[in-house]
Formats: C-alpha cells, structure tokens, sequence
C-alpha cells in the first residue's frame, strides 16, 4: 500500500506553547532544548532527533534518521510561550524543580531567564493542592477563554511566528465524566456563559486552541479534548488533537512488560504497583479526586492489552492495583515497585519483581519535544481530529468512539512509522517476509 499526502514546508518560526510553563516537566523540556541547540547536550529519549526509519525491504538497506526522511521543524526555530499560576521566570522555576543540576542550568541562564508565563486560567476546585496568584479574571468561562484566544494572537504578533503548538504539560485536575454539556458545542459554549462545573481550565485551552487553529496534546490524564463537542470542534476547523497523560515510568513498563505475557500466554493473577514521587505533581496525586483522574489512566493499560474477553482463562481473575504516595524528599526521581504474579504451563506459579528509580521529567520532556514536531507535521500535511499514530507517547491514548485504544508499545511504535512512511508515499511495513524465501 503506497499514498502520499502533501506536506506543506515548515517555513518560518513555530510557537511552543505549553499550559505549565513554570513546572518541572516544561522547564526540563524547554532547557533541554536549549542545551541542543547549544551544542552541549544530545536529546536522548527523542524519537525526531535520534530515531531511524526502515524504508523498502531489509536488503535494501535505506534507514535514514526520521528528522531527514520527513520535513519537520528545526529547534533553532523554536519560539518558547505559556501560562502558570506562578509569576517567576523559567531559569528561576527550573532551579527550583531541581531536576537538573545548577552547573547545567548555568549554562542556561542566558536563555531562560527571559521566560516568564502569561497568567494562567485557574480554579483550585479543579487542583485543590495548588494555589497561585498569577491568575485571569473573567466574569465567566467563556469571558476567560476569549482572553486565552487572545494570549494566541498575541504570542503570534509579538513574535512573528507563523504556526503554534500547545501541549497541556499542567497538573492532574479532579476526575471529571463526560455528561450532557459536553456533548455538542452548542452545549459546551452555553455551559462555558453559565461556568458549568464540569468545564474544567484544560477545557478551555483545548477550545481556544482549536479556535485558533493550534493542534493541541494533552500530557495529562484529565478529561479535557476528549469530549464529543472538542472532537467536532477540531475536525470542523481541520486541527489536529492528541492525549492523553504522558507514558512515562511505570505504566512504559507495563506496555513493555504486558504484551510479553499475552504474546506467550503466561497467565496473570496479580499487579500490584507502588509509587513514590516528590515533586508537585506528586502533591497534586496526594488529593484523593485528582488522583483518581490517574488511576483511571494507569488501571486502562492491562486490560486494552491482555484482553480478558478474549483470553478469560488467562486474564479474566487478575487483581490490579496501584498506589502513589507523596514523598517530598525524592523530589522528581519517582520509584516504582511491580510485583507481578504469573502462572505458566499447567498453572504452576511464577512471580515478576520491578524496581525502576526513573526520573520523571527526564522521560517526559523528549514526548514533549517529539509531539511539538509530529502535531506540527500533522496539520502541515492536513491530517484533522485525533491523531491515533501518537498513542506512542501516552497512557490513555485517544481514538474513534467506535475502537478501543492500542496500548502495546511495539505496535503504537509500528503505526506511527508506518503513517511516517505513508505521508511520504512509501510501502508499509508489515514484517512478513514471505518473498525472501521464495
């Protein structure tokens, strides 16, 4: 199967605009890339800048780097934005996450220090562990989306930048199901006049975003364009969209992990997860609604995998639980504990043990960097609505009403190279092989 669509060049500056621009997770990735730029660092956990892509048959032997075999965006054409609730600048901010260390940031100063956030839309009802006082103020939601609309047009005039990014790289809001004013826009923009309850702050930036014809990624796992009124919205004015919630640590290692169970058709009689983060978005989890929004996120994962329906034998029974505990002294290096128990042949038990001390802006700031240049590259060739080839990079991927979302890293991985190879009217892969050995 071969197409091809046209990809228009990406001319000129593009606006990285990130919800959470003070946090660890956007200083980490916004000094990163600065660092790239400068020449003293490589972006290592990068797809764009350090993956390859196979081409044709494997005796052909044509794996360019993925940033060669497709136009995407130069970082030297980064132009950095956003909004927080603290009034502080990005080297300040990043000093204070203490993810990376101060000699490293020195280098940086220079270029961060010039960062400082728009005021951010904000309501503690929605994150009741944080606070901030660099907020909008609106007589309603629809009043305060209209000033997020105009943060865009201005970000772009001031800055002479042609095409936007925005990525929610912001804290995890209160558990939210989608009802009655989330089902047509009509219903969403009078419920937005009306400040209906369940129109949370990442809400209102994915419809300004949309608005303004930005593609927009949501690194958290709250309900926010996920909702049939955004998803309309986004086809109607041919943006693309993506989420949610960042895979990072654990739940990386479950779509690893998991896929190998199913694929030998080892059974499952347990998974229990347990985990320690310090930073603020582990403060955030320690509010019992925000963190049920995470669970939801991280339980998804096994079953979108192991299919019990199918294989009610093998996974039907399994317990799964996950835990995540505040501990401030660890800061951003998050540890994780699995203990998995399978069972083999003739049911006969067997135990798995993970010990993974990752550090989560670490992980997440090249997904960041890598959906910037691929939601950039889907609205130059086009492409509208949910992007389902990133599923790659999130927990509770996004896709059509009518399919449940692929989990397994290696097919997530294969789908988004194969819509690479695509866009650029090459064969797809499918490992089948057969005619090397006619």
């Amino acid at each position: 199967m071969k197409s091809s669509k046209t990809i228009s060049k990406p001319k000129g500056k593009l606006g990285v605009l990130l919800v959470g621009l003070n946090g660890a997770v956007a200083t980490t990735f916004l000094s990163g890339v600065l660092a790239v730029r400068k020449g003293i660092a490589e972006p290592v956990g990068s797809l764009t800048q350090m993956g390859s892509i196979r081409l044709g048959k494997r005796t052909d032997h044509r794996s360019p780097m993925i940033k060669e075999f497709i136009d995407l965006a130069g970082l030297d054409d980064f132009v950095f934005g956003g909004w927080d609730i603290r009034d502080e600048n990005c080297y300040e901010s990043a000093v204070t996450a203490s993810v990376l260390h101060n000699d490293h940031l020195a280098a940086l100063k220079k270029e961060l220090m010039p960062l400082k956030p728009m005021k951010a839309v904000f309501d503690q009802f929605y994150v009741k562990r944080l606070s901030g006082t660099h907020v909008k103020k609106g007589k309603n939601k629809f009043e305060l989306m209209e000033q997020l609309r105009e943060d865009i047009r201005l970000f772009k005039r001031r800055n002479h930048v042609d095409r936007c990014v925005l990525i929610w790289c912001g804290s995890t809001e209160i558990f939210i199901r989608p009802n009655g004013v989330h089902k047509t826009l009509r219903k969403f923009e009078e419920g937005m006049k009306k400040n209906h309850v369940d129109i949370s702050p990442s809400m209102l930036y994915a419809y300004a975003a949309i608005k303004e014809e930005v593609p927009f990624a949501n690194g958290a796992p709250n309900l926010t364009v996920d909702v049939s009124a955004l998803m309309d919205l986004a086809k109607e004015c041919s943006v693309p969209v993506s989420g949610k919630d960042f895979k990072t640590g654990q739940t990386l290692v479950k779509t690893v992990l998991a896929p190998m169970l199913k694929a030998r058709l080892l059974g499952l009689n347990g998974w229990f997860s347990s985990n320690i983060l310090g930073n603020r978005d582990g403060e955030v989890l320690d509010d019992p609604d925000s963190f049920k929004t995470k669970e939801e996120s991280k339980l998804s994962v096994l079953d979108g995998i192991l299919q019990p329906e199918l294989y009610p034998q093998l996974y039907k029974k399994y317990y799964h639980k996950v835990r995540i505990n505040y501990y401030p002294p660890r800061g951003d290096n998050k540890e994780s504990w699995d203990n998995i128990d399978i069972f083999g042949w003739l049911g006969y038990p067997m135990q798995i043990k993970i010990n993974f001390l990752c550090r989560d802006s670490i992980l997440a700031a090249p997904i960041v960097l890598d959906l910037v240049l691929f939601m950039d590259l889907a609205q130059r060739a086009g492409l509208k609505g949910v992007q389902e080839w990133l599923s790659f990079y999130f927990k509770s991927p996004m896709c059509a009403p009518e399919l449940y979302p692929e989990h397994d890293l290696f097919i997530q991985l294969m789908k988004l190279k194969n819509t690479l190879r695509f866009l650029k009217g090459e064969e797809l892969i499918t490992h089948l092989g057969l005619e090397y050995y006619d």
